[in-house]
């Protein structure tokens, strides 16, 4: 692989070329094939040879090609046209496919019920096509009119102007040789700056077809970076100081005035040295005294109780440990700001070679995932995708993935829908420069939806998108229905053919009808995904590779509204849509799917051949894009100087619908606000799994650049090939890390090269020249989506570093906190980005029930981390000794839960034996714990200055870590130990379900009471803390000689215990005012009788039956 290739998104092809090469057809292995299916039904091999699969595949790995070769029915045509049609094959084809199968090409007419309009769009509306007895559409251009290759105006569709070009070359219209009409011609343009140079002749194949941008115009920008030109101003070659005409003087390839001050891009801001001097004074104070604390616990024995001391002194050394764990990390945090003026000034900022302001922006790649439409609502998902295609950002450089592990039709059709509205939607929020971009957001924000409009129209507007994002949610809510109606009409349908087919042959007319119970699309066609009733080849675990490209790729000019084509107004507002696929993987039984961590890396593989992002935003189907700049503002770090060495940015989370009380801690703002921005002072937070920026070349499992290696001079303005950051990775080795795809192969040092930040600052070593990235994207063609098919097959990561190396990492339920550990200990830094407007927003469980089992996912993943490889106890050294630190918080956390339920027991121990931790409340031990307090509140205060938690949030989150510790932590140790040691999995499910009222309550979720058994422990802890209260309490009263002094100390420690189970206690009485009063009295009464009878078996020493008898004194 040629290590300085162009930096374009893949390599070029030809609509009619091969993009597998011809050397892997030598090898023997998997063989994938071809077939276009035709506006008529039928299905046209494209493979030159027919070859059958080997029933044993031989050799290490498996190879495979994609080859279109010049068969009757697949032709190069001219530039323009053949673009256009192509282009229009892609958008309109569902394709599909995977092992030992043929990858097929499937022609809709139709995607949806409803009419889709928009010229991007899969089954756009189009002209009927001219010729007799066809059903074709037209081929249009970017703005949906119809193009016809004749200057005659004969309409006509791809399939029969192919046929007619193949055939006898002359128009079906006028009998004549095609020739291109006067829309047609091609017209020089200047609007790039470009001086018009000649294009290159066909020497080296059909290099006018492959040069054309999606217009169909020669880009003569491409052809000066590959071809090593440059141009100049006027007549004048002007080489590089130093530079040689002859040779590759020239770099920079167009020349960029830079005459401007150089301004960072972001700004590292510390915190205060008022507010941090005194938290890391304070954090050692504790430090030292929790030293002396526990030196005084170990020489001061209680002889009375050698098992209450023995207890609680071995739980107090454990939270000593860590606290040090969790606080140490905190003792450097940051805070960040960007500047967006800057970037924009540096990126998209119109220049003298630049006139028309093109943006230099790398692209990004955007990826939502689903499982389950049943369990993620498609309506959710579908404004989570309106608002990524509404983000602020390049049209052109946004391309959205989403990924349906499910394979559900509902999915598909919901997608469909989503983008036929945001034909509208997307217009809309630039116009009026909406906040926030998801439509279910927008229209329930609570206030004046004027504010800071000045638009006349703007209301009009508002009243008619309203409208028609009302309908838009009652065709989604009834597609159900509606593919259930449809599927059964077809099957109706099928079975009249069959018993007719009976009747006609004879057969015994009693014999049953077995028809299969198919699920239909829009088209009258099967869904190659999951069906409704279940069957071989069409199950969840057990269907096809899908994609579609259902929003092609827009073109990389502004396309501007026009006043009658939509019923807004949408004159001067860009109405481009970005790219947007829709994959589903093809899961087949008997292979491991690794779950969202294998649905995660298949849509880095499958985008990596259509559009090859250098970055990735990762969003869950659940969490939309709040502010429509928050792209931008984490390009601000990518793009700075260095940023080269950043892997990915994360950004908070956000969650709506959560209760203002936030009883179960569900916004976190403790982690996110404290933990988080002190590791961004230290090697960068971890990654938490959504709302996260990745580097692509990152991910690929590559170490960060090296500044001190030494390069070929002029390496910043040059590819470097994999070999270059990984000394061991040889090229000829490339299929065992990334699979046998030619594509993704040629596309990783492309990625690694546009990531790089701008070469405009000397202290940048890996950067790329000013305006490398304005290049229009090369438009799809069949062949790179059927790779791209082949690319998410269930076969393609055997025997390839996928999961173990590259990508998202297998084998852990928190794959993502192992996926950012990876990077960060192969020395790569992570930037945490918290915008003024927060960047993203999601929903979190409000209910008790489903936060617990959510804390018990976490804390199981954590236990499988720390007894895996993945410890950071096995760390290198490029991992921070702080980093260090706070991964090995990460994986040991959980096991605080066994010490915190045993402390949780010592205060009703304590008080039923009549015994303290210590034998004599000790005024030396009185001092410690005072001073312990003091700083730990002092700490907590310090800490909510710097990171701007309210103090109230610190209490809850307190209150939740002791609920959690008691609960799911502890379940997920015993589940995680015995995995381990006997190789038993347990699964802590829900074992019954009440429901709620039938009321319009928005948090009627949280007043739910599921019962499961993660809640016993908390339960018995304060039952036996409340009981304990009483006999003690009763006893000390009832005592001859009463020791207040240890019950006032054990029931200050259950007070302590029961204060942080309030939340708890309120989650298992439901909503107010539902427990019956008369449970709280029968309660009493239970506790009153269980006091007293323990008085009567176990009577206090030195007691008599007279001095019980007896009055009591107070102290």
């Amino acid at each position: 692989m040629d290590s300085h290739s162009s930096p374009s998104s893949k390599k070029v092809r030809s609509p009619g070329g091969s993009s597998g090469g011809s050397n892997n057809r030598g090898s023997g292995g998997q063989t994938v094939k071809f077939a276009r299916r035709t506006s008529s039904g039928r299905y046209v091999s494209l493979s030159r040879d027919d070859i059958d699969v080997p029933d044993e595949i031989s050799g290490d790995y498996m190879n495979y090609t994609v080859h279109i070769p010049p068969t009757p029915d697949n032709q190069p045509m001219d530039g323009s046209v053949a673009v256009k049609a192509e282009e229009q094959y892609v958008a309109n084809s569902l394709f599909t496919g995977g092992f030992n199968s043929v990858t097929r090409a499937h022609l809709m007419d139709k995607v949806i019920e409803s009419e889709v309009s928009h010229p991007q769009m899969a089954g756009a509306k189009g002209s009927a096509c001219a010729m007799p007895a066809c059903d074709g559409k037209v081929m249009k251009d970017e703005r949906g009119v119809d193009v016809t290759p004749c200057a005659c105006r004969f309409k006509i569709c791809r399939d029969c102007y192919m046929d007619a070009q193949n055939g006898t070359g002359l128009c079906p219209g006028c009998k004549e040789p095609y020739k291109m009409g006067d829309d047609y011609d091609e017209v020089p343009d200047y609007s790039s700056g470009a001086l018009p140079l000649p294009a290159p002749d066909d020497s080296k194949g059909n290099m006018s077809v492959m040069k054309r941008n999606q217009n169909g115009e020669f880009d003569h920008n491409r052809w000066l970076f590959e071809t090593k030109g440059t141009y100049g101003y006027g007549n004048a070659f002007i080489p590089q100081d130093g530079g040689d005409e002859r040779n590759e003087g020239i770099q920079g390839g167009v020349i960029e005035t830079m005459d401007k001050e150089w301004k960072p891009l972001s700004r590292k801001t510390p915190v205060p040295a008022a507010i941090l001097s005194p938290y890391r004074l304070l954090t050692a104070i504790r430090f030292v005294v929790l030293g002396f604390f526990l030196t005084w616990r170990l020489q001061h024995k209680n002889e009375d109780a050698i098992w209450l001391w023995f207890m609680s002194v071995t739980c107090e050394l454990w939270f000593a440990f860590s606290w040090i764990l969790d606080q140490i990390p905190k003792l450097c945090p940051v805070n960040r700001s960007t500047d967006l003026q800057a970037l924009w000034d540096k990126f998209d900022m119109p220049s003298p070679t630049n006139p028309t302001g093109r943006s230099d922006l790398p692209g990004v790649d955007m990826f939502v995932s689903t499982a389950d439409p049943e369990k993620e609502p498609p309506l959710v998902t579908a404004n989570t995708i309106l608002s990524i295609l509404a983000v602020d950002y390049p049209v052109d450089k946004i391309a959205c993935y989403i990924s349906d592990d499910g394979g559900a039709l509902l999915t598909f059709e919901a997608m469909a829908e989503a983008c036929s509205f945001a034909d509208l939607w997307v217009p809309f929020c630039r116009k009026h420069d909406i906040e926030p971009r998801n439509p279910e957001s927008y229209f329930s924000v609570k206030g004046d939806p004027t504010k800071n409009k000045s638009r006349s129209d703007f209301v009009k507007d508002r009243r008619k998108i309203k409208r028609e994002y009302d309908e838009f949610k009652v065709r989604i809510n009834g597609l159900p229905d509606s593919i259930r109606r449809r599927s059964d009409a077809f099957n109706a349908r099928e079975e009249m053919k069959m018993l007719k087919h009976m009747r006609e042959s004879g057969a015994d007319p009693m014999e049953p009808i077995k028809v299969q119970k198919a699920t239909w699309m829009a088209d009258g066609t099967h869904w190659p995904g999951t069906w409704a009733v279940p069957s071989r080849d069409h199950a969840k675990g057990d269907h096809a590779g899908i994609l579609q490209v259902m929003l092609k790729p827009p073109s990389s000019d502004v396309l501007m509204g026009c006043a009658d084509d939509k019923i807004i107004d949408f004159t001067d507002v860009d109405i481009r849509l970005p790219m947007f696929v829709y994959m589903s993987r093809e899961k087949r039984q008997g292979y491991d799917h690794n779950k969202k961590a294998g649905a995660m890396n298949a849509l880095v593989r499958c985008s990596a051949i259509l559009s090859n992002g250098p970055f990735m935003l990762n969003l869950d189907c659940d969490h939309y894009i709040y502010n429509c700049k928050a792209v931008r503002e984490g390009m601000c770090f990518m793009m700075d100087r260095g940023g080269e060495g950043i892997c990915y940015i994360q950004f908070p989370q956000r969650f709506e619908g959560i209760d203002p009380s936030d009883r179960y801690a569900n916004h976190n703002t403790v982690f996110f606000d404290g933990n988080m921005r002190a590791l961004d002072g230290v090697q960068g937070p971890v990654y938490v799994g959504t709302g996260t920026m990745f580097r692509r070349f990152a991910l690929y499992g590559f170490d960060p650049p090296n500044p001190d290696k030494d390069h070929k001079v002029g390496s910043e303005m040059q590819n470097l090939g994999p070999s270059d950051f990984d000394p061991d990775l040889d090229v000829n080795l490339l299929p065992k890390r990334f699979g046998n795809s030619t594509l993704l192969a040629e596309s990783i040092p492309v990625a690694e090269f546009q990531a790089r930040p701008l070469a405009d600052h000397p202290a940048i070593k890996y950067g790329r020249r000013p305006g490398a990235l304005r290049q229009p994207r090369e438009p799809l063609d069949a062949a790179t989506v059927a790779e791209a098919v082949s690319v998410i097959s269930c076969w393609y990561e055997d025997k390839t570093e996928w999961g173990d190396r590259v990508g998202w990492i297998y084998g852990s339920v928190t794959e993502d906190v192992v996926t950012g550990y990876r990077m960060h200990n192969r020395g790569w830094h992570s930037v945490y980005c918290i915008t003024k407007r927060d960047a993203f927003r999601g929903s979190a469980p409000i209910n008790l029930t489903d936060r617990l089992h959510q804390v018990l996912r976490w804390a199981t993943g954590s236990v499988e981390i720390f007894f895996s490889r993945n410890n950071a106890f096995l760390a290198t050294r490029k991992l921070k000794f702080l980093q260090r630190m706070a991964y090995l918080n990460v994986g040991i956390y959980p096991f605080t839960s066994i010490f915190l339920v045993v402390y949780c027991f010592l205060p009703a121990l304590s008080l039923l034996s009549g015994h303290f931790i210590v034998q004599t409340l000790n005024v030396a031990f009185l001092i410690y714990l005072l001073i312990i307090s003091i700083c730990l509140i002092l700490l907590a205060i310090l800490e909510v200055r710097w990171s701007g938690v309210g103090l109230e949030e610190w209490w809850r989150n307190e209150q939740f870590w002791l609920i959690s510790g008691t609960s799911a932590h502890l379940a997920a140790v015993v589940q995680g130990l015995l995995k381990v040691i006997a190789g038993i999995e347990i699964s802590f499910t829900l074992t019954s379900k009440s429901a709620g009222d039938e009321n319009e309550d928005v948090y009627s979720e949280l007043y739910l009471v599921k019962w499961t058994s993660l809640m016993i422990p908390p339960i018995v802890i304060g039952m036996m803390n409340i009981l304990s209260i009483a006999v003690a309490f009763s006893r000390t009263v009832y005592s001859a000689i009463p020791e207040w002094s240890k019950f006032i100390g054990g029931a200050f420690f259950s007070f302590w215990v029961l204060a942080h189970l309030y939340p708890f206690a309120k989650g298992l009485m439901g909503r107010r005012g539902k427990t019956p009063t008369i449970v709280f009295v029968w309660s009493g009464l239970i506790a009153i009788t269980l006091s007293l009878l323990w008085i009567s078996i176990n009577p206090p020493k030195g007691g008599t039956p007279a001095t019980l008898n007896g009055g009591f004194i107070f102290p």
